[in-house]
């Protein structure tokens, strides 16, 4: 009998916001997969080693996940990493694959999710704590309040037009092009940003205004947008 896939979210960075069941079934599952060429340089097994200090008595597969968005490139890796998970799936063992934030916002676990359930094995997705939650909790604000809407926007594309959206805007995965978000941020006089760098890990950053925000962030930095008139 085939084992079944775990598509687990551990949260942004801080251990202690692994929920109850991720733990649990990261111990149970025989297999831990974690995104990277390296186990100990991914950023989710660095968080659940934290909570769960036997977790190296585990089988652990690094999975390749480049960053890229050269389209062949990255079929090639998903369906890689899809065959490394279907190969311990055959040998009857459940995979715990270890992703950042939740499964569902923007995860590159999701590529692989998509071809293991197309292939007819069991597959559950667990959800994690979302950054932008974690983030407006670090900030001590709350994200929105009655009517007002919620957009998260993936900051690496065309932003202009996603920024004159109402209510309050989550910009996440900016990456090289920070300094242009940036630029576009400090021409906004009716908003507020405020961006927090590796959130939950011990190098984390708080930036409150545009003007504070490092251009050379790094790859997990987030930024909230709120219009003045609404913000906390």
């Amino acid at each position: 009998m085939a084992g079944k896939m775990y598509g687990i979210g551990v949260g942004p960075g801080d251990p202690e916001l692994l929920t109850l069941k991720a733990v649990r079934l990261i111990r149970e599952s025989a297999v831990v997969a974690v995104p990277g060429t390296v186990k100990e340089e991914s950023v989710a097994y660095k968080i659940v080693k934290q909570a769960i200090p036997e977790l190296d008595e585990k089988e652990i597969i690094p999975v390749p996940m480049p960053m890229t968005k050269d389209k062949d490139l990255l079929e090639r890796s998903h369906e890689a990493g899809a065959k490394l998970v279907r190969e311990q799936l055959d040998a009857g063992k459940d995979v715990a694959f270890l992703t950042l934030g939740d499964p569902t916002v923007y995860s590159t676990y999701l590529y692989i999710h998509k071809r293991i359930d197309a292939a007819g094995y069991n597959t559950e997705i667990i959800s994690g704590i979302t950054s932008f939650c974690a983030v407006s909790a670090k900030l001590n604000t709350g994200l929105v309040e009655k009517a007002e809407p919620l957009h998260v926007i993936p900051a690496s594309y065309q932003i202009d037009e996603a920024l004159k959206l109402p209510g309050t805007k989550v910009l996440m995965k900016a990456g090289k092009k920070m300094a242009h978000v940036k630029e576009v941020l400090k021409g906004m006089g009716d908003c507020e940003a405020m961006m927090i760098e590796n959130c939950g890990m011990p190098d984390e950053k708080i930036y409150r205004s545009a003007d504070e925000i490092n251009e050379n962030a790094g790859y997990y930095s987030l930024i909230i947008v709120k219009e003045k008139n609404k913000a906390d």
